[in-house]
């Protein structure tokens, strides 16, 4: 089958420049292609994540991937989707980052010989000469076209620097470069790339009088249309020390029903009549499609052991089967009880709660509960005596816990 098809059936295709044309090129001959990924934080996120799945899908269709880490391009920084200037960070972090992304993307994608290539940007952009650059590729740029782009128009209103702006003439650039150094005719990426994909395509028509495609996909979001990958923490991370296994697969254990579908069909490579018959569940019965979807991404990303780890943690804390022991979990010591620790320093400790303030409001709302019994009064304290099993489970809704273990 096409893998055209296949993105398209599955739901990954938001825009392409021809349609039928990359479609005929999938399904005729070998492609090089290319998605780029800038080292902006020392992990990939759930975002990046989906990115790497039609990476993947490309590359089992026969393609061959290029993985540009944006080393360069980090160093200016996308505009795309943000109402601020990017934080600057140093060649040094971006470095570090980069290599983080290489660990993190040789798990999903097969970088051997003649399967796939990973290259940083920097390689090009670091030493460019700036006037040459501005006379030949910059010549072709129209600041007019540049400014009805959605990247540069939401900044307008509130500023847009000169550095943000020479980002799509660099991603434009990287797309020529690939182009002529490695055959590479087709740029993909998240919808919010459109507008920098399109300036790499018309770059490579006035250069090189030749024709380069571009596709972008979905972006990662719920039924009513907010974006997905974010909690109370902050960012889901494929990286296990920043966002635990057990913390990822209760993120997808927990989704909405209406977009267990969708995610089953973006996120895991389960064959699309299986993911028809679960969506097709109902009630109760629902629950069981949410857990097939957590365990199939947790395997994907943390791999088959993890994930079963953190489908026993929560059988446990949903069903009391299973070892509760993987969930999130942290150690006090006797002093620590000894001189003063109340429920309330127990949820912020446990980041079930921002402040002793919130801790308050949740307990005093009903919300809050040790080892199954609810708990009424907000100056409750932890003694040594609620440790008989060594360890409190400390539960804040119906998805949150926090396992207190004792210190010895």
């Amino acid at each position: 089958m096409n893998v055209f098809d296949v993105l398209k059936e599955r739901g990954f295709i938001a825009q392409t420049t021809h349609e039928e044309t990359i479609r005929d090129l999938l399904g005729k001959e070998k492609v090089t292609f290319y998605i780029g990924f800038d080292p902006t934080a020392d992990s990939l996120h759930i975002g990046h994540f989906l990115q790497l799945i039609v990476m993947s899908h490309m590359q089992k269709a026969g393609h061959r991937p290029i993985a540009v880490l944006g080393g360069g391009t980090a160093m200016v920084g996308d505009p795309t989707g943000k109402t601020d200037m990017r934080k600057m960070i140093t060649r040094e972090e971006i470095n570090h980052n980069a290599q983080c992304f290489k660990k993190q993307m040789s798990r999903f994608i097969d970088f051997s010989e003649g399967k796939a290539i990973m290259l940083d940007n920097y390689d090009w952009l670091g030493n460019l000469n700036y006037v040459d650059f501005l006379r030949e590729i910059g010549v072709h740029f129209s600041v007019n076209r540049m400014l009805t782009a959605e990247c540069f128009k939401s900044r307008l209103e509130k500023g847009l620097s000169f550095i943000e702006f020479n980002y799509m003439i660099m991603q434009g650039y990287d797309f020529l470069k690939l182009f002529q150094d490695f055959g590479c005719n087709l740029q993909l990426g998240g919808d919010d790339q459109w507008s920098n994909i399109l300036g790499g395509i018309d770059l490579i028509r006035r250069v090189e009088a030749k024709e380069s495609f571009g596709m972008t996909f979905t972006l990662l979001t719920t039924s009513d249309g907010k974006k997905m990958g974010k909690t109370e923490k902050g960012a889901i991370w494929i990286d296990e020390e920043k966002t635990s296994p057990y913390e990822f697969f209760q993120y997808w254990r927990n989704v909405d029903d209406a977009d267990v579908e969708r995610c089953l069909k973006l996120l895991t490579f389960l064959p699309l009549e299986e993911i028809a018959k679960l969506a097709a569940l109902e009630d109760q019965e629902a629950n069981k499609a949410k857990e097939v979807l957590a365990y199939e991404v947790t395997k994907l990303v943390h791999g088959e052991e993890k994930a079963n780890e953190a489908m026993q943690a929560a059988r446990a804390l949903f069903s009391g089967g299973g070892d509760a022991t993987t969930m999130p979990s942290g150690s006090i010591s006797m002093e620590t009880i000894a001189g003063g620790f109340d429920i309330l320093d127990a949820m912020v400790f446990g980041d079930l709660a921002p402040s002793k303030g919130e801790a308050r409001r949740m307990v005093i709302g009903g919300g809050v509960s040790v080892d199954g019994e609810k708990v009424t009064d907000f100056k409750l304290m932890i003694t040594e005596g609620m440790f008989s099993e060594g360890a409190i489970v400390i539960k804040r809704g119906k998805k949150n816990f926090f396992r207190l273990e004792l210190a010895e």
